[in-house]
């Protein structure tokens, strides 16, 4: 017997989707060593995503996962691909948990080792954008917005502005962006939504964090119009509901969209009232 509690943070509804996380673990190591030993599909998704909604794991889940993972791996040479990766995911559960000097100093460390055996560039973007999303945790937000602005631009050329990573790119740069570059964010945002609508459709996780930004940039604005703002208003009243039927109440996202909204409303009322 273990006394090890049951989990489950991913977007399972009901009795679904409720494991011991070294179950999870486990499920991960030989799923992950199958498909290595017999040339399938990679299986690394299984280290960051549920089975069964097919969503990310987040909070305690995914950082108990992540050190997990590299506990698995760090045995392997330090230019084996699957070190590498277990590398990142260390770096991104840590993060995820706010320990942002800790993750930068992995992070850095991936990057380097991805340069020094050459790694696709594809794999350097990705690895380049969680560094960026680490500088953006500790406050470097000049050095957060080049990194992510120069990701953005490397996706483009590599995959065009119909590819997922592209349109993730997008969005991390539109949320830097909000910072200083009101117009500039907006006008990224609002060309990029209708693309990942059609690409990836409107209750995609990344479909209803770009509508989130988008509102955002308006809220966030000193100089929005009152259009601005009922649009913000409007826009979140739109992708709440969307968000609450994909991942369930207690989803980040979700609570994150409540609150935008409740912002929204709040900043539109006091602007309707002065």
């Amino acid at each position: 017997k273990t006394k090890e509690g049951l989990v489950r943070m991913c977007a399972c509804r009901g009795t679904s989707g409720f494991a011991h996380v070294s179950c999870l673990a486990e499920q991960a190591k030989i799923l992950c060593a199958e498909a290595e030993e017999n040339n399938k599909v990679s299986q690394w998704h299984r280290w960051h995503t549920c089975s069964l909604c097919e969503q990310n794991y987040h909070g305690v889940v995914e950082c108990a996962l992540g050190w997990a993972c590299w506990k698995t791996y760090v045995g392997r040479p330090e230019v084996h691909n699957a070190h590498i990766s277990a590398m990142g995911q260390l770096g991104n559960c840590l993060g995820a948990a706010k320990h942002h000097e800790a993750a930068l100093s992995v992070k850095e460390t991936e990057l380097s080792i991805l340069r020094r055996v050459g790694a696709r560039e594809d794999r350097m973007l990705v690895a380049q954008t969680n560094l960026a999303i680490t500088y953006q945790g500790l406050g470097r937000f000049e050095e957060a917005s080049r990194m992510i602005g120069d990701v953005y631009s490397g996706y483009l050329r590599l995959k065009g502005e119909r590819d997922e990573e592209t349109l993730i790119a997008a969005n991390n740069h539109a949320n830097l962006l909000i910072l200083k570059h009101f117009e500039e964010a907006k006008a990224l945002i609002r060309n990029t939504i209708p693309v990942a609508r059609r690409v990836l459709g409107e209750g995609h996780r990344l479909t209803l964090k770009m509508k989130k930004i988008y509102a955002e940039v308006s809220y966030k604005n000193p100089d929005a119009t009152l259009d601005d703002l009922r649009e913000a208003v409007m826009t979140l009243e739109d992708a709440e509901p969307r968000a609450q039927r994909v991942f369930g109440s207690a989803h980040p996202l979700v609570e994150g969209i409540g609150i935008s909204l409740r912002t929204a409303r709040e900043t539109l009322a006091a602007r309707e009232t002065s």
